[in-house]
């Protein structure tokens, strides 16, 4: 008589774990979702992959005139373009990627309520996807840090750390949001406007040395601020790099995104049933 094999999918009970090795053995479906949500957002654009530079660059314009010549908001002796332009790199993928990230599950409910694979692929699928987003956007900035005789100073060897401590800044704030958007559909609405009020919070169009010095730790809690500060002293070659803020905001963004995961965790076994 042949023998039959049978596996049984059950829920995590309590706050559940993060299956690792399984993620792993996934790790195709990773590349597969990646390269599909490109496709799906370049898909028959007439610019294609130059829109991932045109949102940055434009922004960069408007509020160079806006906030740099009407304004006459400080930059710390940089060029206000490349001052604003420098923060707008990570900023652009972190918006980016918490905006989409916050809606996948809702999107992708019809397959992962009749496939199973580990659904915490869905919410970091974007993160991936924006990097090359990142990446390309990265290019205008050569371009006018030579325009500007802008030199990097030797601190750019930090710049890997910068762009980690920036994904996972997006990873926890997108896991929260993606486990509770699917339940409440509120937090669609609400990740635009969300979005826009921590761009003014960051130090997108104005200095950190605004902030004044007491209240500087405190607002260092603020992954983004490290990330953006940090992103200037590495690329424009003016100051020390942030390690204070950096420090702070590198503890705040893991606090973040291990809560984001054990919360995600707790939740999965829920998601077929509000999809």
């Amino acid at each position: 008589m042949k023998e039959t094999y049978h596996k049984v999918i059950e829920p995590p009970r309590g706050w559940g774990r993060i299956n690792w090795a399984e993620l792993w053995h996934y790790r195709d479906l990773f590349y597969f979702m990646v390269w599909r949500q490109l496709k799906a957002l370049y898909k028959q654009t007439v610019l294609g992959f130059t829109w991932a530079v045109i949102n940055p660059f434009f922004q960069m314009v408007v509020f160079s005139v806006v906030f740099g010549r009407l304004a006459r908001i400080p930059s710390d002796g940089i060029p206000y373009p490349i001052f604003t332009y420098t923060a707008l790199l990570p900023w652009t993928y972190f918006a980016g990627s918490l905006t989409t990230a916050a809606d996948s599950l809702t999107t992708t409910a019809p397959i992962f309520t009749k496939v199973y694979f580990p659904r915490l692929i869905i919410p970091v699928t974007p993160l991936l996807a924006k990097l090359v987003d990142f990446a390309l956007a990265f290019t205008v900035l050569g371009g006018l840090m030579v325009w500007y005789r802008v030199v990097p100073s030797w601190q750019v060897v930090f710049l890997p750390l910068l762009v980690l401590l920036m994904v996972l800044t997006a990873l926890g704030l997108s896991l929260w949001l993606s486990a509770l958007g699917l339940q409440y559909r509120d937090v669609r609405f609400g990740v635009p406007f969300l979005t826009q009020v921590m761009m003014y919070a960051a130090p997108v169009v104005w200095p950190v040395s605004l902030v004044p010095e007491k209240y500087r730790l405190l607002y260092g809690l603020y992954p983004m601020a490290g990330v953006i500060e940090g992103f200037r002293a590495a690329l424009l070659g003016r100051g020390t790099m942030p390690w204070d803020l950096i420090a702070v905001g590198g503890a705040s963004a893991l606090v973040l995104a291990v809560g984001g995961l054990l919360f995600f965790a707790r939740r999965e076994r829920f998601f077929a049933d509000v999809a």
